[in-house]
């Protein structure tokens, strides 16, 4: 199972670097989510003791140390270099729509709690990783973690038409609008990809504003722990808050890359290394989908992250112009 789940991230890595695919936005980590759901649709025998095993840690514990070594592509010089403005900006982005995302999930759409936070946080943060690293703090079921995934990825593509005929009647300068799609759009990649259409000023605002969102899915992890995942449904009782140690790991690599001066092909090295951890978690995610359990979950959650869509683009570009005019 092992050996599977590598051919499918190398493979997603290789296909990420085809010139229409990426595009579209699609980055390594939808793709093998896509390709691992075709291998694992097609392989209808029950998975054995050792492959559960193997699926397990890969959505685990190479997920979380995929994350930790994410953040080398992050440094507080890339934050300062579009201001303070930025993190306000992707804070406030995030807490709205995360926000509106749980209550219109569980009280409007009458979602399970667990999947309204998943799709919420895949959303304001930065797509599918966001959803992997907060399942260990909202103890949700493979569904929910599924069908969020799915319902992401999708919106995060489209996203990738639309911001590029926003640009022609946005009045906004390249600089300004690649901040807009950096606090707005799903994934890395997509935010590259849209800012690219635009021009090279704005994919690189695009990137730092986007990274900076990603930077915040340490607290936001931890803020899911503290804040809503403390009383148990059913009788109140307290439990010990859920403390994702794996986010301080990727602050802390955050850190040493700000203030180390690390050479360059070490640099490469544990980004690809982020890369493939990342990639093989999302294979496994893949592998163990069923069509049918995306099928089962109906409209509700594809409108809930519709709704997401929408706030993000529209309150999004309302609040950049609040910020940059």
């Amino acid at each position: 199972m092992l050996v599977r789940l590598l051919m499918i991230a190398a493979a997603a890595l290789i296909l990420a670097r085809n010139s229409v695919l990426s595009a579209l936005g699609l980055s390594a980590l939808p793709l093998a989510i896509l390709i691992g759901m075709i291998c694992g649709n097609l392989v209808r025998s029950e998975f054995s003791g050792r492959d559960t095993a193997v699926l397990v840690f890969s959505q685990q514990q190479v997920l979380r140390l995929g994350i930790i070594l994410f953040g080398f592509n992050i440094s507080f010089k890339q934050i300062a270099s579009i201001g303070y403005q930025a993190v306000l900006l992707d804070i406030l982005v995030i807490v709205v729509v995360l926000s509106l995302g749980v209550i219109a999930g569980v009280k409007l759409f009458r979602l399970p709690r667990e999947l309204a936070v998943l799709t919420s946080v895949g959303s304001a943060v930065c797509g599918a990783a966001a959803i992997m690293a907060a399942e260990p703090v909202v103890k949700a079921k493979e569904k929910d973690v599924t069908v969020a995934v799915g319902t992401v990825v999708v919106f995060g593509t489209l996203a990738m038409f639309t911001y590029p005929v926003i640009y022609r009647f946005a009045d906004m300068e390249p600089s300004a609008f690649g901040i807009y799609i950096g606090s707005t759009v799903h994934e890395v990649a997509q935010a590259v990809a849209a800012g690219e259409s635009v021009s090279a000023e704005a994919m690189n605002a695009a990137v730092v504003a986007k990274l900076i969102r990603v930077m915040l899915l340490a607290p936001v992890v931890i803020a899911l722990g503290m804040l809503m995942f403390r009383n148990t449904a059913d009788t109140g009782e307290k439990r010990p808050v859920p403390i994702p140690w794996f986010v301080f790991g990727f602050i802390a690599a955050a850190a040493l890359n700000s203030v180390l001066v690390l050479p360059e092909t070490v640099l490469d090295g544990l980004r690809f290394s982020a890369q493939i951890c990342l990639a093989v978690a999302m294979a496994a995610l893949g592998f163990k989908t069923r069509w049918a359990t995306i099928r089962h979950a109906g409209m509700r959650p594809l409108i809930l992250s519709l709704l997401l869509f929408l706030t993000l683009m529209l309150g999004g570009f309302a609040l950049n112009l609040l910020f940059y005019g």
